[in-house]
């Protein structure tokens, strides 16, 4: 059997536990990449439940838990992540919060929390894996709204807008040998207290007129990391919606 191109390489995904990062974990324990699994403390039980699904892959796994509104935790991941593995060759910044906010009614500390967490953490942990990993791969988690707004999460898409600016910019600053891309999903997932009429409800304001799978996500995913000449870009995992006008006023839900 011929061996996987990831086969043997050691991942950090952040945001591990739920959603897309536990369906990137899973993809890349398919592919025979050994994971080091983060999420927030509360969620120490669905991180052994992951780990306990990755043993059919016979892939290592580890869970290293950070809070990041507290910058000690995500200061420190890379480094907690490097101590229990022993090598990282990939990092992939799921993690995230999604609230809403408006414009009337933002304030500082909304801002300051959701750019902390969705920009600045990444941002951290994706320059401490240069300096230590020296040669390696990065996947930003973006969000296709960045290609437009969303009047109804303005923290959130301030903050998500800064991580696709930090793709670029750090895609130039830590080249050669480190490749920093993203990735941008749409309609895939419905949000927290949502089921699938969401989703369907929605898919007419899709080009291809349906909802995607976090499959979706995460080919894209192992195609950013399979690639060895490609860095600075962003894959739209939406259905085409990004080419589409977002929103057509404060009211608008989409």
């Amino acid at each position: 059997m011929a061996q996987k191109m990831l086969e043997g390489k050691t991942a950090l995904v952040t945001g591990g536990a739920k959603r897309i990062g536990r369906a990137t974990v899973l993809a890349l324990g398919a592919e025979g990449v050994d994971i080091v699994v983060h999420d927030h403390q509360s969620l120490q039980g669905e991180c052994e439940k992951l780990c306990g699904e990755l043993e059919v892959f016979g892939v290592k796994s580890w869970i290293v838990p950070a809070d990041f509104a507290d910058p000690s935790g995500y200061q420190s991941l890379v480094g907690r992540a490097f101590e229990a593995s022993g090598r990282l060759d990939i990092l992939i910044n799921s993690a995230s919060v999604f609230s809403p906010d408006t414009l009337a009614h933002a304030n500082f500390d909304d801002v300051v929390r959701q750019m902390q967490i969705n920009a600045w953490a990444p941002f951290v942990l994706s320059r401490e894996f240069a300096r230590r990993a020296g040669n390696g791969k990065i996947v930003n988690i973006l969000d296709t709204r960045i290609a437009g707004f969303d009047f109804k999460h303005v923290s959130y898409i301030m903050s998500k807008h800064a991580l696709y600016l930090l793709t670029r910019m750090t895609a130039v600053e830590f080249s050669p040998n480190i490749s920093v891309n993203s990735v941008a999903p749409g309609l895939i997932l419905p949000p927290d207290g949502k089921d699938e009429s969401y989703l369907e409800a929605l898919a007419s304001t899709v080009p291809l007129r349906r909802h995607g799978d976090p499959r979706d996500v995460t080919d894209a995913v192992l195609f950013l990391l399979k690639n060895n000449f490609i860095t600075g870009q962003v894959i739209f995992v939406d259905g085409g919606r990004h080419v589409m006008e977002y929103c057509h006023g404060p009211d608008s839900d989409h």
